[in-house]
């Protein structure tokens, strides 16, 4: 007699089917934890938590109406992007601003953004004209206003949606997780008088370059943008020495 079908070769029965119709999407949500190190990095990164401020994990998780739980997570995870300073048996506290941190920040931002801005100056798009032009707007309007937290955020958009652009959204997360530094002393001399206009007129030539498909150009104002900052390094460490950490990075 032949041998038997093996059950690779035995066709599936109706009732042998798994019904995926019966299982329910995850439904996705941020964790606690998550929305806990959101708060607390914006708080850090915007300033208003100020370097070298001691943070108490129960007077934090009671101002964010959470337990003490997801507070030490986000820490965790802050102490890994070198926001936040744990000393073992001590206190907790919103490490002070280095320098040497920031310029590495500073490398990697440039060396990725360089090559988005002439990959997209190739072959702008209409989408991203479009979008451009409408983040400039709602900067120039914030910038009117005097919302220099808005215009922040906003300036920050802004080189999110050349990353998107360029198909590399990922690096951005990257950047982002490096720059804790690099962007409070951003946030630090954006006060400065005439800086946010400077940044304004920055962004709206370095639009107008990739939209006019001028490559080197961008590359140009996109590096001159992004050194405005660290050229002021000296002086505003000068301005608020207990702010920063005692030794400097590259000058």
């Amino acid at each position: 007699m032949p041998p038997q079908a093996t059950s690779a070769s035995t066709p599936e029965r109706a009732g042998d089917r798994p019904d995926l119709d019966a299982v329910p999407p995850v439904e996705r949500r941020r964790s606690v934890a998550e929305l806990a190190y959101e708060r607390l990095r914006d708080a850090l990164v915007s300033l208003a938590i100020a370097p070298g401020t001691v943070l108490a994990r129960g007077a934090l998780a009671a101002r964010l109406g959470v337990s003490q739980t997801p507070v030490r997570e986000a820490i965790l995870r802050l102490q890994a992007e070198g926001l936040v300073e744990v000393v073992p048996h001590s206190a907790t506290r919103a490490s002070l601003i280095d320098l040497a941190q920031a310029w590495e920040a500073q490398f990697l931002r440039l060396s990725i953004e360089v090559e988005i801005v002439r990959r997209l100056a190739r072959a702008p798009s209409a989408a991203l004209a479009a979008e451009l032009r409408a983040g400039l707007a709602r900067m120039r309007a914030l910038l009117a206003a005097g919302d220099q937290a808005g215009f922040a955020v906003e300036d920050e958009a802004f080189h999110g949606a050349l990353y998107a652009a360029a198909c590399v959204p990922g690096l951005r997360e990257l950047v982002r997780v490096r720059s804790g530094h690099l962007d409070r002393l951003r946030r630090l001399h954006l006060p400065a008088p005439g800086k946010a206009e400077s940044v304004m007129r920055d962004h709206e030539a370095l639009a107008g370059a990739i939209l006019a498909g001028d490559a080197a150009g961008a590359e140009a104002l996109l590096r001159a943008h992004l050194s405005g900052t660290f050229a002021e390094a000296e002086r505003l460490r000068a301005a608020s020495p207990q702010m920063f950490a005692p030794a400097a990075g590259p000058r």
